[in-house]
């Protein structure tokens, strides 16, 4: 990856500018709903940590497994 690539933020500037925008340009309410969907995020993460420790496999790699093996 280039040191240019690395570096440019125009993507980001873009998601924030969107998330602004759906915000009605209100900064804090912007701030709350990212942080709501971070903790989102977060505890579906621990629930598929957690399922994957006791062994399940979660549905989407199950039926990506199951393509594979017909497909060979």
């Amino acid at each position: 990856m280039s040191a240019t690539a690395l570096f440019d933020n125009s993507h980001y500037e873009q998601a924030c500018d969107q998330a602004i925008a759906m915000c009605d340009g209100n900064l804090r309410s912007t701030i709350k709903a990212l942080l709501m969907a971070n903790e989102y995020l977060e505890a579906e993460l621990e629930e598929l940590q957690a399922a994957i420790s006791a062994g399940c496999i979660p549905e989407t790699s199950r039926s990506k497994m199951r393509s594979k093996s017909s497909a060979a």
